[in-house]
């Protein structure tokens, strides 16, 4: 792959292959049929993740443990030859190791007897639909078949029609044929023919005359409910656990941005053009900000937004000229060929006194040039483009559906990253000119769960009408360099790969100039720990050379005189081919880079040197052996994880000063971590923050407003909608003698925002505290206090108190206190996490309500 798969995209593509991996064996075996879905939400990398799947069905993947499927052959499908075109260049742009061969778009002259091996074929509802040349004359009421069964006649004198190749690669007993279903929930409506009995979609997933439903069926859906409603008419085929991945983990990665932002009239009448002036004053700022971020960072590649114009689907092309004429004059310097439209007929239009271009949607991206694009809603469906950052949509809050669409797609990170510290940039603009306040929530809800009508997405943020928090000019740099040291920790991975992980620490401390040569010293030093085995383990891999180097097996003797069978036992030496499938597997587990320089270390020093070939097989055994011993593999991850946490502790400094692109890399590298690790915090400089709730009657009432705040708007406040005793809680501690500042940290999974561990039965969590405050002692110094208002309403409360209990135990001496504060009743409690006396009620604790009635929580004075 030419990405890093985030871990997420990983663990789904090891599911996938799993269930694929299954579903190929029944077939083969039992011609029985299967299907499963991946589902994901919008932004995802479903593709990306379906690039990885083909590799490794089609070439195999040690990292997976899949050997490739030389029978496989794929027909990706859906019901847009648009999207089908976007699909192919995005698996082209993931894949190194598949080919714009392997992706063959099948056209109305496509003819062959059967698919071909190692190959996708995109194929969409038009082309299978009656009309369409490839199916023309296969079924006995097309044109051109004879009513007595005489000889078909078909378009072009063609041998085959579509139908029949798809039945001649079933029936192929060397090909094994995978259905994708890309958008899945959409494929299920009807086909274009008139008067057809079942969609075209159901007729390759169950069949229809002589041609078999096609034996596996993978389908690519944003929610599990649309997919499992899609398949309840399958006929004679069983189904595999669907692959869903979590969105929590989605919205976590960075690939999605946190905040939306809508702007809407506080009034009623008529706002277009008001609102298209603001939103091309905001893309002259996100522009700037853009440009200014790029030079921080001496970043070449500059970030170029655009602003999306979305427009009925029978607009006054005067009315869109008008908007035009006000963007060029709020923004002079835009370019006069900046503007393009993605509408259905292709041709140039003509825009009041605009002539505007068409372009195609999945080039809006990669061409630059684009800063204004003119749509309807035909790009809502399997579009991207990240750098799509504001919208302005002239459509009627009836269309609310056609506009989360379309905003849906526009929520990817441009840098497919999160930008440390900076929401402003990792925020989507929407500007909604003819929304009243009913439609406007309507459309928060849906972006809420990605616009695909699932569970919230964690993290993420839809605001009406916010304003733009900067740092507070009154907060001393003291308070600020305070923050960024508080150690906040990161999840571990379930499938870490610790050697893998120094390896690829090895080669980013080299490509930085940080350390030379890493990537030969950390293999240096596992070769070392290898040594150490052998001689530790000399017992356990001289008994598993002795299982690489035979083969047992039995042999069936049958005496037809008698009618008499027999089994005997053989055993044999195994050949070059055996030991070599013995050292891949043992790769697989030491990690294939490591087992290749370990086998030419052993084979050169213990090996002889007049016979190299013999000594690197030789090195090959000894390395399966290795491989086929449990001890070995714990003590080499033990130690790789130990010299990775050294070499990230050693250089942590040199790293922060590089840049953010490249501190994101060591980021991903830290947080691949079996065990949990500590961040760093970066220094927030942007958030966007509602300043009001609007009540049901349409009227404002602004937030309280809060003194003293790292971030504040230009008032030199914060506001936040508190729920009443947090906001009992901030008065208090914002009352006591020496408070200097107070920093609300954000529930959202940013790398600014404070974050612990703790254990939620087998599965590792993140609780991210509500406040740090700063005071000042009278030597001068700051000191951080975590006060984090503890709901006991909740299932995980105590889980959450004992993993804030272990944070406090391991990093106390960061702080001045670390307190739980809840209300029982009337009263408020704290629990003092710095005392150990408290911790270890806690940890013993088996109800959060009588642990803050106890002895061991006191008063907290409000």
């Amino acid at each position: 792959m030419k990405f890093t798969l985030k871990d997420y995209q990983e663990e789904a593509v090891k599911d996938v292959l799993v269930n694929l991996k299954k579903a190929s064996r029944r077939w083969n075996e039992d011609k029985d049929k299967h299907a499963f879905s991946l589902t994901a939400t919008t932004g995802a990398g479903k593709t990306v993740m379906a690039a990885a799947v083909f590799e490794a069905l089609f070439h195999g993947d040690d990292n997976y443990d899949i050997e490739p499927d030389p029978g496989a052959v794929v027909i990706w499908f859906s019901d847009d030859p648009s999207l089908n075109e976007q699909s192919r260049f995005r698996l082209l742009e993931a894949s190194d190791r598949i080919s714009i061969s392997d992706l063959v778009v099948v056209q109305s002259t496509f003819q062959r007897e059967t698919l071909e091996a190692g190959k996708i074929y995109f194929l969409n509802t038009q082309k299978l639909g009656k009309s369409s040349l490839l199916v023309r004359g296969h079924d006995a009421d097309d044109e051109g078949v004879e009513k007595d069964g005489q000889m078909r006649i078909m378009p072009d004198m063609r041998s085959f029609t579509i139908w029949d190749t798809i039945q001649n690669t079933i029936d192929d007993p060397a090909l094994t044929l995978y259905l994708v279903l890309d958008e899945a929930h959409r494929g299920m409506r009807a086909a274009t023919g008139a008067g057809e009995k079942t969609t075209i979609v159901k007729r390759l997933i169950n069949g229809s005359g002589s041609v078999p439903g096609i034996p596996v069926v993978l389908g690519i859906s944003a929610t599990v409910e649309r997919f499992n409603a899609a398949m309840t008419d399958m006929q004679g085929r069983a189904t595999l656990p669907n692959v869903v991945v979590d969105s929590a983990k989605v919205q976590a990665s960075g690939l999605l941005k946190d905040t939306i932002i809508l702007d809407v009239p506080s009034e009623a009448g008529q706002f277009d053009t008001v609102l298209v002036r603001r939103g091309t004053d905001k893309l002259k700022d996100i522009s700037a900000a853009w440009a200014t971020y790029a030079e921080q960072q001496s970043d070449a590649n500059v970030v170029l937004p655009l602003m999306v114009l979305q427009v009925p689907n029978t607009p006054d092309p005067n009315d869109i000229g008008r908007s035009l004429d006000t963007i060029y004059e709020r923004w002079p310097d835009l370019a006069d060929d900046a503007v393009a439209h993605v509408f259905g007929d292709h041709t140039t239009q003509t825009f009041g006194r605009h002539s505007v271009p068409y372009i195609s949607p999945e080039r809006v991206q990669e061409s630059t040039w684009v800063r204004v694009l003119i749509a309807k809603d035909a790009i809502s469906t399997g579009w991207d483009c990240p750098r799509a950052e504001v919208m302005v949509s002239f459509r009627p809050a009836r269309d609310k559906t056609h506009i989360t669409q379309l905003l849906g797609r526009m929520v990817r990170t441009p840098l497919a990253r999160r930008i440390p510290g900076n929401e402003r940039l990792n925020a989507v603009d929407c500007l909604l000119p003819f929304f009243d306040e009913q439609s406007v929530t309507d459309v928060a809800k849906a972006l809420m769960s990605g616009g695909d009508g699932g569970e919230d997405l964690p993290g993420r943020r839809v605001l009406i009408n916010p304003a733009e928090m900067t740092p507070n000019p009154g907060i001393a740099e003291a308070v600020w360099e305070k923050l960024v040291a508080l150690p906040s920790q990161t999840l571990p991975k379930r499938q870490a790969r610790p050697v893998k992980r120094l390896t690829s620490l090895a080669h980013e401390l080299a490509a930085d100039g940080l350390l030379a040569e890493a990537g030969k010293l950390a293999h240096a030093e596992m070769h070392k720990v290898l040594q150490g085995t052998r001689a530790r383990y000399q017992d356990e891999i001289a008994a598993s050379r002795k299982a690489v180097m035979t083969v047992e097996g039995k042999s069936l003797k049958t005496d037809l005189k008698v009618g008499e069978m027999t089994f005997d036992d053989f055993l044999e030496i195994a050949d070059y081919a055996v030991i070599e499938d013995a050292y891949r597997r043992a790769g697989r587990s030491v990690s294939p880079d490591l087992a290749t320089t370990y086998s030419d270390y052993i084979a050169k020093l213990e090996g002889d040197s007049d016979d190299l070939e013999g000594a690197l097989i030789e090195a090959h055994v000894t390395v399966a052996a290795l491989g086929l011993v449990p001890q070995v593999k714990e003590a080499l991850e033990a130690e790789a994880e130990k010299l990775a946490t050294q070499w990230l502790t050693k250089y942590r400094v040199e790293i922060k000063s590089l840049s953010d692109e490249r501190q994101d890399v060591y980021r991903q590298i830290r947080e691949m971590s079996a065990n949990p690790m500590d961040v760093d915090l970066a220094r927030p400089s942007s958030w966007m923050q509602a300043t009001s709730i609007r009540e049901a009657n349409g009227i404002e009432t602004p937030l309280p407003r809060f003194e003293r705040h790292l971030l504040c708007g230009e008032d030199g406040l914060f506001p936040e909608d508190f729920n009443t005793w947090e906001g009992e809680v901030v008065k208090a501690e914002l009352a006591r003698a020496g408070t200097v500042g107070w920093y609300r940290n954000p529930s959202r999974a940013s790398q600014d925002s404070l974050g612990v561990i703790y254990a939620d039965g087998d599965e590792a969590k993140i609780v991210r505290p509500d406040f740090v405050f700063f005071g000042q002692l009278p030597d001068g110094s700051i000191v951080a206090d975590i006060v984090d208002p503890h709901g006991i309403q909740f299932g995980d409360a105590i889980p959450k108190l004992k993993g804030l209990a272990r944070y406090a135990e391991a990093c106390g001496g960061q702080y001045r206190r670390i307190d739980a504060v809840a209300k029982i009743g009337d009263m408020f409690r704290v629990l003092d996490l710095m005392e150990q006396s408290t911790r270890a009620a806690i940890a013993a604790a088996t109800s959060i309500k009588a642990l803050y009635e106890s002895d061991a929580a006191a008063d907290y004075l409000v």
